[in-house]
């Protein structure tokens, strides 16, 4: 019998950052997982916070399987205190069970590698950005004050979201303040780019280990 790949015996835990697309891929039938528990959105920029509660969903998931997939990327958390410094991996690697994490940079990879991204951008400068991105902004960028903001944004041309859930139709008609307050607040004009989740669903496929 061909091995057919399957996340009923998985926990994904994930950035909320992630949320609108993993719970698109669970409603639609491919993640066929029974939890996907989410810590807060945006937490590469509190890595201390992004620790607590990595730990916290970890712990939580070995309740429902002994398989646990992440979906961070290997750039979301650093830790340069520590000697030698402390890897995303190195975190996780600490939790029980069979943990395996999704391979990519960060959110923007597992929805458009380098080589798609450098096409879409034209040899513009992107600022990068997802659905959660537009949704939780004032969550990822709590910390941040307008100076941050206005060292930051102006040296790109714009922000690309890209939209694998064809998201951005939607929300700029039900929300279209939420999105022209996010604009003004970075300084940059925000175009959508559509995607398909088929590299998302190809990550969490890879890191499913056979006879799990």
């Amino acid at each position: 019998m061909d091995y057919k790949p399957s996340f009923k015996n998985y926990t994904i835990v994930s950035c909320g950052t992630l949320r609108p697309e993993l719970d698109h891929l669970k409603e639609s039938g491919f993640l066929n997982t029974k939890k996907i528990l989410y810590t807060a959105p945006g937490l590469h920029e509190d890595y201390r916070r992004l620790k607590e509660q990595l730990i916290n969903k970890l712990e939580k998931a070995i309740e429902y399987s002994k398989n646990i997939i992440v979906v961070y990327g290997s750039s979301c958390y650093l830790d340069l205190e520590k000697e030698p410094p402390e890897s995303i991996d190195d975190l996780i690697n600490r939790g029980e069970g069979n943990i395996s994490r999704i391979r990519a940079a960060r959110c923007i990879d597992m929805l458009a590698d380098s080589k798609n991204r450098a096409k879409v951008s034209k040899g513009e400068k992107v600022y990068w950005i997802t659905p959660g991105w537009l949704k939780y902004w004032k969550a990822i960028f709590i910390d941040w004050d307008a100076a941050k903001a206005n060292e930051t944004f102006p040296r790109y041309d714009k922000a690309i979201l890209l939209d694998a859930l064809g998201f951005y139709g939607r929300y700029i008609q039900d929300f279209p303040e939420k999105v022209l307050e996010f604009s003004d607040w970075m300084g940059i004009p925000i175009e959508p780019h559509s995607v398909t989740p088929d590299r998302l669903k190809g990550l969490l496929l890879d890191a499913i280990r056979p006879g799990k």
